[in-house]
């Protein structure tokens, strides 16, 4: 019995949580944004998140002009989906509307080549293409194992070689990546103007000056503050309802 009530609650959820994604199309597509934004949240709520739902959410808040709920949508959007194209471009579009220029620092080195190909696949993609090159090296043990043929042996046992490299990588890699996604804290900057100070207290000498929709990099907690990492380097403190992390 407890079992069909969990199904039917699934079920229940699943329909209206799509029910609430189809009215944010459809008013979308009428240009009744406000209403739009209210529907695609009302499944939020049911925390049923998907890159899809963040990035029509990201969409209507460009329509609304609002910069930083846009930025911060789409960006979400990139956790779930780090290839959903569509939120890339638009999020280039709407970070056109921010008001602070910030260059970014090209890494440089070693650090840089293995970033540049740890990064070419999210933690994921690496994860199951580990999985894939174990099978086949199990695939090539076995043909080694049961082989009778002196070539064959040798042409397995290289494959086996090989494969166990790849595997080494690519589990390294996996590692890396999910490392890499876990330290790292982004956050869009959701006051309209915002001080980033040189220590977390309301009497810290103010350095710089923060704009809706800039990107941040949150690092530690103190109090109220959060100390914050721009991409050109530049550090320093703002308080935390300035700001909106985004995992």
């Amino acid at each position: 019995m407890k079992n069909i009530l969990y199904i039917l609650l699934l079920t229940t959820q699943v329909f209206f949580a799509q029910s609430g994604f189809e009215k944010g199309n459809e008013y979308y597509q009428k240009g009744k944004y406000n209403e739009a934004v209210a529907a695609y949240e009302s499944v939020l709520t049911e925390s049923k998140h998907s890159s899809e739902l963040y990035f029509n959410l990201g969409n209507v808040y460009y329509k609304l002009n609002k910069v930083a709920p846009s930025i911060y949508n789409y960006e979400k959007a990139l956790v779930l989906n780090p290839n959903n194209t569509d939120a890339i471009n638009n999020l280039k579009f709407a970070q056109k509307r921010t008001i602070d220029e910030i260059k970014v620092i090209p890494k440089v080195g070693f650090a840089k080549l293995i970033r540049d190909f740890t990064g070419i696949y999210h933690y994921n993609t690496w994860a199951w293409i580990s999985v894939g090159l174990a099978t086949a090296f199990l695939l090539f043990f076995i043909g080694y194992y049961f082989s009778q043929i002196t070539l064959s042996k040798r042409i397995f046992f290289f494959g086996m070689f090989v494969l166990f490299f790849l595997i080494l990588i690519s589990v390294s890699s996996t590692i890396f990546e999910k490392s890499h996604f876990d330290t790292e804290k982004p956050a869009i900057v959701f006051a309209e103007m915002a001080n980033v100070k040189s220590e977390p207290r309301n009497g810290g000498q103010p350095i710089f000056v923060l704009h809706e929709g800039t990107k941040v990099y949150v690092g530690e907690t103190i109090g109220k503050w959060k100390k914050v990492q721009l991409t050109d380097g530049t550090e320093g403190w703002i308080e935390s309802n300035a700001i909106k992390e985004v995992k």
